[in-house]
Parts: structure tokens; sequence; C-alpha cells
């Protein structure tokens, strides 16, 4: 099929290919597929999704060996932390406007709280003063 200059312009070709373009996407391929555990465990809202990152990353730094654990680790139900906390899910990454919203509950909620002590306060206060009028 290819002759002379064109099975050589080809043999170049695909020299580069095989020299920059198939190991860039090698590293690709294999950075992409140690991301997958860390990516279930925040999609499953495992607990420990921190930890599976971190156990991600260093699977990276020591060649692929430790990418099983942390697939099998991503994918396991967290009984203990289902034990201690009584969930077995943590929601992930919250919104400024949930955190924002459960400020307001909290700040009116201690204005109410504020209120009735002031209030107890001044009833508590009455009886002082009639107790300490009637001695």
């Amino acid at each position: 099929m290819f002759k002379g200059e064109a099975l050589d312009a080809l043999a170049d070709v695909l020299t580069w290919v095989v020299l920059i373009v198939a190991p860039i996407v090698g590293i690709a391929v294999f950075w992409l597929l140690h991301l997958l555990p860390e990516k279930i465990a925040e999609k499953k809202q495992h607990p420990q999704a921190g930890a599976i990152q971190t156990l991600c990353l260093l699977s990276l730094v020591f060649g692929g060996l430790l990418w099983p654990i942390a697939w099998l680790w991503a994918y396991s139900k967290p009984v203990l932390y289902k034990l201690a906390y009584g969930t077995d899910k943590v929601a992930h990454g919250h919104d400024d406007k949930e955190s924002k919203a459960e400020e307001k509950g909290e700040t009116a909620e201690v204005k109410q709280l504020r209120q009735r002590v002031a209030e107890l306060e001044a009833k508590q206060g009455g009886k002082s003063a009639a107790e300490g009028g009637k001695t």
C-alpha cells in the first residue's frame, strides 16, 4: 500500500504518535482511573471521602498499588460510622444559602431565648422587690 517516501513519512508520523501522544494519553487515563474511587465516594456521600481522596493521591505516588484498596473502601458501607453517628451518609459541600438560612434561624432562636430570659428576670426581679418590701 505505502512505498518509498510515503512509507517513510508514515513511519515518522507513527513514531511521533508512539513517543509523544501515547504516553500522554496513558498518563491521563491512569490519573482519571485513580480519581474514580474519590468520585464514587462523593457520589455515595461516604463519610470518609476525604480519607479515600488521600489514599487515591498516595496511590498515584506509589504507582497504583493502593488504588484497589481505595476502590473497595469507596464501595464499602461505613458500619462503625453508622454505629457512632446513626447514619452512613454525610452531605459534602454545604451550600452557602443553607448555612446562611441556618444562621438566620439560630439568630432568631437566640433572640427569642434572650427575650424569654429578660422576661423571666423581670418576673424574678419583681418578686424579689416584693419579697424585699415585706420583710
